[in-house]
C-alpha cells in the first residue's frame, strides 16, 4: 500500500497488476487494508459500500464511499472519499501534461503533513506518472458544503478562508527546502517561454467560443494584457511559500459559522508567491461590488492572520503591491483552465463569471502600470 508520509516520500510507485485507478477497481479487502494501514479500523473490517459521486471538478473524479463496518460500530469512518483518474479524455491528456495527477499525490504524500491548514486526511495516495492515472482516498468532510464559484462567497466566508490561506502560507513560508521538490518547482524559464506562446493562442480561443457573452471589461483587458503575457510570467514577485494557485470558492469545504474553512483540490499547488492566491481568491471568487466595498479589510485581515501564525518581516505594503500585479493570476489561469479542460455548461457559466470579475479586478487596482516593473 502507498500511504501518504512526510516530505521526502516514496518514490513513483508501480502501478502493478492490482492498482486502483477507478472506483470500480475499488473492493471492500482493499478499503479494509488502506484504512487498516492508517490505523482507522481498530480491528475491524469493511463488510460492503455503496458509491456515488461527489463535487464538480473536472480534473479527476471523486466519489464517496459509505462504509458498512464489521463488527458495526458508532465510532470509526462510515464514509471516505475517493478522488481518481478522470474518465474524460480531454482532462486525463490535460492531466499528462499538466502533470495534476502527480502534484496533487506528491502534495499529499510529502507536502500536507507539514502545514496546519485544515485539509482532508490522506489515507492513501498513487499515481503512475507517465499516464496521469491516480487514486486517493481522504477523510470525508461532510457536514461541510463545497463553495460556489459562480455564486461567490459573502464576506464572512471569505474572511474565514483567508484566514486559512494564511495557515497554509505561513508553514513553509520562505523555506528553501521546498526547493529540492522538483514536482513543486515546475515554473523554470523555458516552460514559462512556453505559456508565453501558447497563454494568446488559448485567449483567441476563448473570445472566438465566447463572443458576445464575455462583455466588458474582458476583452479591454484581455487584448491588452495577452500579447505582453510573458512580462507577467517571467516575473513573478513576493516571498516564495507552498502556493495553492486554484485558490477559490469551489475548492473550498464551509462548515458552521466559526469552524475553519477545509481546503481541496491541490493539484496546481506550486512553490510561489503567497499574494498571488491572495489576489486570485478575492478577485475571482467574491463578487466585484462585495469585493470593492471589503477589499482592503479582507486584505489587511489576512494579513494579520500571517503575521499571527508566525511570519514576520513582511509589510502590509509589500504585500499590497504584489497583490495589485498578480490581479492577473485570475485571468491567466481562467482562459487556460477553460480551453484544456471538458467543456459543460456549468462550467461555461463559472469561467464566464471568473472572466468577468478577474478582469474588473485588473482595472479597479491599475494592475497594468505593475506589469513592466
Amino acid at each position: 500500500m502507498v500511504g501518504c508520509g512526510g516530505e521526502g516520500g516514496p518514490g513513483d510507485p508501480a502501478p502493478g497488476a492490482g492498482a486502483v485507478w477507478r472506483p470500480e477497481d475499488v473492493t471492500a479487502s482493499w478499503l479494509t487494508a488502506v484504512l487498516g494501514d492508517a490505523g482507522m479500523l481498530a480491528g475491524a473490517s469493511v463488510r460492503d459500500f455503496t458509491v456515488s459521486p461527489v463535487g464538480a471538478g473536472q480534473m479527476g473524479d471523486s466519489f464517496r464511499f459509505r462504509l458498512e463496518l464489521d463488527p458495526a460500530r458508532d465510532s470509526g469512518p462510515h464514509s471516505v472519499v475517493g478522488k481518481f483518474t478522470a474518465a474524460d479524455e480531454q482532462s486525463r491528456t490535460t492531466g499528462v501534461s499538466m502533470r495534476t495527477a502527480e502534484v496533487e499525490v506528491r502534495f499529499y504524500q510529502q507536502i500536507a503533513p507539514t502545514l496546519g491548514a485544515r485539509m482532508a486526511a490522506c489515507f492513501f495516495a498513487d499515481v503512475d506518472p507517465a499516464t496521469a492515472r491516480f487514486a486517493l482516498l481522504l477523510e470525508d468532510l461532510a457536514p461541510r458544503v463545497p463553495g460556489d464559484q459562480i455564486a461567490g462567497c459573502g464576506v464572512d466566508e471569505a474572511a474565514a478562508a483567508l484566514e486559512e490561506l494564511a495557515k497554509v502560507h505561513a508553514g513553509r513560508w520562505a523555506d528553501p527546502r521546498l526547493a529540492r521538490l522538483e514536482w513543486l518547482n515546475r515554473r523554470d524559464e523555458a516552460s514559462r517561454s512556453v505559456l508565453a506562446q501558447v497563454l494568446p493562442l488559448l485567449y483567441d480561443g476563448f473570445v472566438d467560443r465566447y463572443g458576445s457573452r464575455l462583455g466588458e471589461p474582458v476583452p479591454r483587458v484581455g487584448d491588452r494584457f495577452f500579447p505582453r503575457v510573458g512580462d507577467y510570467l517571467h516575473d513573478r514577485p513576493g516571498p516564495r511559500t507552498v502556493q495553492h494557485a486554484d485558490y477559490r470558492a469551489d475548492n473550498l469545504l464551509f462548515g458552521a459559522p466559526g469552524s475553519p474553512v477545509a481546503i481541496v483540490d491541490w493539484q496546481t499547488v506550486t512553490a510561489g508567491p503567497a499574494s498571488a492566491d491572495v489576489s486570485y481568491f478575492l478577485g475571482g471568487s467574491v463578487g466585484t461590488e462585495q469585493r470593492r466595498r471589503h477589499e482592503e479589510d479582507l486584505l489587511r485581515h489576512y494579513f494579520a492572520a500571517l503575521c499571527a501564525a508566525g511570519v514576520s518581516g513582511y509589510r502590509f505594503e509589500e504585500l499590497r503591491r504584489e497583490y495589485r500585479r498578480h490581479a492577473y493570476a485570475g485571468l491567466v489561469m481562467t482562459v487556460g483552465a477553460a480551453m484544456m479542460v471538458a467543456r459543460t455548461d456549468r462550467g461555461d457559466d463559472m469561467f464566464l463569471a471568473m472572466a468577468h470579475r478577474h478582469a474588473s479586478h485588473i482595472e479597479d487596482l491599475q494592475s497594468e502600470a505593475l506589469l513592466a516593473d
